[in-house]
């Protein structure tokens, strides 16, 4: 009995043995990555505050909220900011600014100039509105109409114009006051029966017709 249990172990290494790694006898070693003595730092990220006051800077704070039992929690205290239109007496023009309510106070006490330069900020490179007297005269005259600048390359030859049957396309004002370019008869199409008329009025002349007789 023993000398059976003890060919069925000897066979049992045999296989064991016969189906090893491919690796044995073989020595493996490790090898780690050289690393710098010098310390990394993290990346620093700077986030610039979107909610800025244009002329004094001031932007939010860190304040405490302290509850019933004592505990202190942080937050932050957004500045009043407004979207104002501020008249610029030197550039006959409304400016538009992001200011605090503060600074709307020390505008009226100290004056929009003054606070601009000590801010560093340039008037005339700001979103306006233009209140020349003479620009709203003119607004007033051409109401509706689109100013187009002159093409130097439009036919000049009034007899050729009127003989075409292609008519000129003119730019007017959509409701949303986009620009839109529609030749003479599509008003009604577009801006329907109510504004049509308003639309042909805003439309440049068109030349009258010009007939040539031939005799003989």
């Amino acid at each position: 009995m023993s000398r059976g249990v003890a060919t069925m172990a000897s066979a049992t290494m045999m296989r064991v043995g016969a189906s090893s790694s491919t690796f044995a006898g073989k020595g493996l070693t490790c090898r780690s990555s050289p690393v710098s003595s010098a310390p990394v730092r993290p990346a620093v990220v700077t986030v610039e505050a979107k909610r800025v006051c244009q002329l004094t800077g001031k932007k939010r704070n860190k304040a405490n909220v302290v509850t019933f039992s004592n505990k202190h929690n942080r937050k932050w205290q957004e500045p009043n900011l407004q979207h104002k239109k501020i008249f610029w007496e030197a550039g006959k023009r409304w400016v538009k600014l992001r200011i605090c309510t503060k600074a709307i106070k020390s505008i009226e006490r100290i004056g929009l100039d003054a606070m601009a330069a000590e801010a560093g900020i340039d008037l005339w490179k700001l979103p306006f509105e233009d209140a020349r007297p003479e620009r709203l005269a003119y607004l007033a005259e051409n109401k509706g109409k689109v100013p187009v600048a002159s093409n130097p390359r439009a036919i000049k030859n009034q007899a050729k114009i009127a003989g075409s049957s292609k008519k000129p396309r003119y730019p007017v004002y959509e409701e949303g006051g986009r620009i839109v370019w529609i030749k003479p008869g599509m008003e009604e199409l577009i801006f329907g029966s109510s504004s049509a008329a308003a639309a042909a009025a805003a439309a440049p002349e068109q030349p009258a017709e010009l007939k040539i007789t031939v005799q003989e």
